[in-house]
């Protein structure tokens, strides 16, 4: 009976991003070269997505980058985000949509435990809903198989939680 075990998650603290931003928007209104771009960022926290609005194509991509610089500071990972394409909106205006991952994939989370059975590691790794549950007899197993996860990459954020011995 395995006696160790921890909780593989991939989730966005909302609040970083609200703060994230609120400090982008304030920013944005102050840059010289955005002052008549009308840009905004609004969040979706039920649908989990940021729209990004602007007068043109590099007005949008100068807010994009000012507020992945905002995600980054206050340590919001960018890979929890998809970026949706650039498409044109009301009048000349240009939109542009981002989602944020909350949760691991089923195909994501499948592929996580392949890789934890192909490493012929004594664990064994289930998948619950939206995380991926990891358990073994000793520590040292856990400590190789975070080790593991985290040298490849799955293409999402992964945070190792809830790490129980008994």
């Amino acid at each position: 009976m395995p006696d160790n075990s921890f909780d593989i998650v991939s989730k966005v603290e909302i609040p970083e991003v609200v703060n994230a931003i609120q400090q982008a928007t304030k920013e944005v209104i102050q840059r010289y070269d955005l002052k008549d771009s009308k840009s905004t960022i609004d969040l979706n926290e039920k649908e989990l997505t940021i729209t990004l609005t602007s007068s043109g194509d590099f007005q949008i991509k100068a807010v994009l980058e000012i507020l992945q610089s905002k995600l980054v500071k206050r340590q919001v990972p960018l890979k929890a985000f998809t970026y949706g394409n650039i498409q044109p909106a009301a009048g000349t205006r240009v939109r542009q949509e981002i989602t944020m991952q909350q949760g691991i994939a089923s195909e994501k989370a499948k592929e996580i435990v392949k890789t934890i059975k192909d490493s012929k590691k004594k664990a064994q790794a289930s998948i619950q809903g939206d995380l991926v549950r990891v358990s073994a007899k000793d520590r040292d197993t856990l400590q190789e198989i975070i080790a593991l996860l985290k040298a490849k990459d799955f293409g999402i954020d992964m945070q190792f939680t809830n790490y129980r011995s008994n």
